[in-house]
């Protein structure tokens, strides 16, 4: 984004033509000529790229004078007389550095991207609402107390971006409303009501039973139920269990005649609705792992955290420190809108989350009076009347866009399925993410206190590990889960016509996955299966991500009885892969079976000679990843295209050589078995490999030629954008990636509780979202390398190595 030898000014005037090229095909734009206003144009986005030394603001309601003071990494310390007046200071800093992401990202929870991107945004508008996300947006704030906590926090919160927006001076309105020719919307609580639902939307979304259901209209139910199962035939549970974790049973009956129910269900629409294609799960996920003082060199707690999102510039993450004398000092990292610090440590306490990966919405096949236009739904013998609200989709100029009317049941939204109708009941619509709790839990002393203070707190769920000074680390999926009716299982749909099929309740807080000072002294989550079956008898999801992670950070966990700091930060970039160690065992013995295949060989021999680490200068992983994809379509070529099944059955599929699913259909006058279809994969991956970066001797196999991550700006601009990022790790190791992915570790932090608390951490990006500021993607290097920088946790502003200072004083 920066570029030596010109000016900033002359740089920014550079960069607005190339954005401005780059973004004509995604929004109307206005005219190129008021960028170039000398007061109002890019020219002031270069006066204001880097704070002044000093400067001071106002805000309305402030019950004191507010010191901010900026280190040299330009993280906000916010120095405050009461909690709310760092609340307030933290949205008006929130919106200095990231006032457009704060928009945008409050535009998407709520459906009205339309009115800032114009109508090339009205189908990602249309799916917000037809979810029910913004009519739950508008209940949920309406549900908020006058009095009490949970609203005073988003007022005082709202009340400081307010008060910057007020302020703001001409030549800091943010490059993308100049290009689109827009202008920041005023902040309210139901805008960061918005944002947590996004949050849940992208953390908790699950269509399951419509992907099962498409399965079935191919190979038929037994077949689907198989595919998709209630646990993880590879168990490495986050909650230690007694026994060895080792394996669940799973059969896999061979593809069946279509079920003719499904069949006739999908024959309308095929995909799931509601959601965008998923994502390979072995190329995303959470780690976090806390180690008990009895096992570190320095006899003290540690903890480390490394949540893996959409990588975005700016990041997802803004870094703040919040103290107020007596009361409250707390460091971490806070998502734009929200009025609290999500993950971080204080003086006594550090924790970190990683997504429960729970399932969480439920569909019901819902019988109604007319299937074009249904206005009542059948419930226990009578009818009842269908909700219907009328959603109008606005501009950029007001004038509506589209139109659609949405109907409910009591359950929640309808959508046309195929012939059928079907309702959908989902925790993220029922909650607004607690904020209270985490202001309770940043005042925490001890792990138990701060478990104890999260216990309110339901969606999005997460597996929630902490550790104390005193030693204690603990662990807990914290959040709702509800109990269904019979067999308890969520990832089927159900009748609709009676309430029995209605959700009874939910876990109890003795119910949740959960450990308090384990005796193997230490505890470590990666979005896998959080308890044993044989410690659960609950339903809490399906179609598990195979815990190759989990396997990985367990194994160097219990390597090392002495573990520092500089272990834990090394780890989150460590290479291994259980995956890999896994599988490729498998590939080479059907390799084996074919001597005289001499392509097949050589293959196998660079695949031997691969010592399955995906560090950047490795050659063996290319053939490897190649290998897998050709085998995952060789398996499942009787699915239909977009419905691939977890993990879990693949490494079933290997302890059947003979399953019928490893016959080739596109091969009727033979029957291949496990070898066969593992011996073809390894071939055709090494053919497809020399086809697209020649021979291995060539250099074009390093993994740091092939693996490139995408780091988009987030109107996805190329010139505001960092692409082409060559990273370590690879598909399921404990750093994942995947080519030309934008998915990756979000935030990486290690905290050590010793006598003082010492932090360390980094993202992807810059605390800065002004593309003509040194701070805006200053990090990424550090990133890259896997490195770590000391995170600054001063009691006193005196002691903050200071590059800008900002006083915030009450408004008259």
């Amino acid at each position: 984004m920066r570029r030596q030898g010109l000016g900033r000014a002359g740089a920014l005037l550079a960069l607005a033509g190339l954005v401005w090229m780059g973004a004509r095909g995604m929004a109307p734009l206005p005219p190129l000529g008021p960028l170039l206003d000398p007061v109002r144009g890019v020219w002031a986005l270069a006066a204001s790229a880097e704070f002044p030394a000093e400067a001071s603001s106002r805000i309305p309601g402030l019950a004191g004078t507010v010191r901010v003071v900026y280190d040299d990494r330009a993280v906000p310390h916010v120095f405050a007389a009461t909690e709310l007046d760092a609340l307030r200071a933290l949205g008006f800093v929130t919106a200095r550095d990231r006032l457009f992401q704060l928009d945008l990202q409050a535009r998407a929870g709520g459906g009205t991207l339309t009115e800032l991107l114009g109508a090339r945004a009205l189908d990602q508008d249309r799916e917000t609402r037809g979810l029910g996300m913004t009519r739950a947006a508008e209940r949920l704030a309406a549900a908020l107390p006058d009095t009490g906590e949970a609203r005073a926090s988003l007022e005082a919160y709202a009340a400081g971006v307010n008060a910057y927006l007020d302020a703001m001076p001409a030549g800091e309105l943010p490059l993308e409303y100049r290009l689109l020719g827009r202008r920041p919307e005023r902040w309210s609580p139901l805008r960061t009501i918005h944002v947590v639902l996004r949050m849940g939307y992208t953390l908790t979304q699950n269509v399951t039973e419509l992907e099962r259901l498409r399965a079935a209209a191919f190979v038929g139910s037994a077949a689907a139920g198989a595919l998709f199962p209630w646990h993880s035939p590879l168990q490495q549970p986050i909650q230690p269990s007694h026994g060895a974790p080792g394996r669940v049973p799973l059969v896999l009956p061979p593809p069946g005649p279509p079920d003719s129910l499904a069949l006739a269900a999908i024959a309308i629409a095929p995909a799931a609705p509601g959601f965008p294609p998923r994502i390979e799960r072995d190329v995303r996920g959470s780690n976090n792992w806390a180690v008990a003082p009895a096992r570190t060199r320095a006899g003290a707690a540690l903890l480390a955290g490394d949540p893996h999102l959409d990588l975005t510039l700016p990041s997802i993450w803004y870094e703040a420190h919040l103290r107020v004398p007596g009361v409250l000092d707390v460091y971490g990292i806070t998502v734009p809108g929200l009025p609290a610090i999500l993950m971080g440590f204080n003086r006594d306490v550090a924790w970190s989350f990683t997504n429960v990966e729970a399932d969480l919405m439920d569909w019901w096949a819902e019988q109604v009076d007319d299937v074009a236009r249904p206005r009542r739904y059948r419930l226990d013998g009578g009818w009842m009347a269908v909700e219907e609200r009328v959603e109008r989709y606005r501009g950029p100029r007001g004038e509506i866009v589209g139109v659609d009317t949405l109907r409910f049941t009591h359950r929640g939204p309808m959508r046309r399925v195929g012939a059928r109708w079907l309702s959908t009941r989902w925790t993220t619509l029922e909650s607004a993410g607690e904020t209270g709790a985490f202001h309770r839990a940043a005042r925490a002393r001890t792990a138990r206190e701060w478990h104890e203070a999260m216990t309110p707190y339901r969606s999005p769920p997460q597996t929630m590990l902490v550790a104390d000074r005193a030693g204690t680390i603990a662990i807990r999926s914290t959040g709702r889960f509800p109990i269904r009716p019979g067999d308890g299982r969520g990832d089927r749909i159900r009748d609709g016509t009676t309430r029995a099929s209605d959700w009874t309740g939910d876990w109890s807080v003795a119910e949740l996955p959960q450990s308090t000072a384990p005796p193997q002294g230490f505890l470590a989550s990666a979005n896998q299966e959080p308890q044993h079956p044989r410690d659960q008898p609950r339903y809490l999801g399906g179609n598990w991500i195979p815990p190759w992670r989990a396997l990985r950070i367990n194994a160097l966990l219990r390597a090392d009885s002495l573990t520092t700091p500089a272990t834990m930060r090394r780890w989150q970039t460590d290479p291994g892969s259980a995956r890999a160690d896994f599988y490729a065992p498998y590939l080479l013995r059907a390799a084996s079976v074919r001597p005289a295949d001499t392509a097949l060989a050589h293959a196998a021999r660079l695949l031997a000679a691969w010592d399955r680490r995906y560090t950047r200068n490795t050659e063996g992983a290319v053939l490897f990843e190649a290998a897998m994809a050709a085998a995952s379509s060789g398996v499942w070529d009787e699915l239909p295209p977009g419905v691939r099944p977890g993990g879990g059955a693949f490494v079933a599929l290997l302890d059947d050589p003979t399953s019928a699913w490893w016959d080739v259909r596109a091969t009727p006058g033979a029957v291949e078995g496990r070898d066969d279809v593992l011996a073809d994969a390894l071939a055709q991956g090494y053919a497809a490999v020399l086809r697209a970066h020649g021979a291995p001797e060539s250099g074009g196999w390093r993994w740091s030629a092939v693996h490139r991550i995408h780091i988009w700006h987030l109107l996805r601009v190329p010139s505001l954008s960092k692409l082409d990022v060559d990273v370590a790790g690879g598909p399921s190791t404990i750093s994942p990636s995947s080519a030309g992915g934008g998915e990756g570790a979000s935030w990486r932090m290690v905290v050590e509780l010793g006598r003082e608390v010492r932090g360390w951490g980094t993202y992807p990006g810059g605390q800065s979202g002004n593309p003509a500021s040194r701070r805006y993607d200053d990090r990424i290097p550090m990133w890259q390398r896997g490195e770590l920088a000391e995170l600054r946790f001063p009691r006193d502003a005196e002691s903050v190595p200071t590059s800008s200072v900002l006083m915030l004083s009450p408004a008259p």
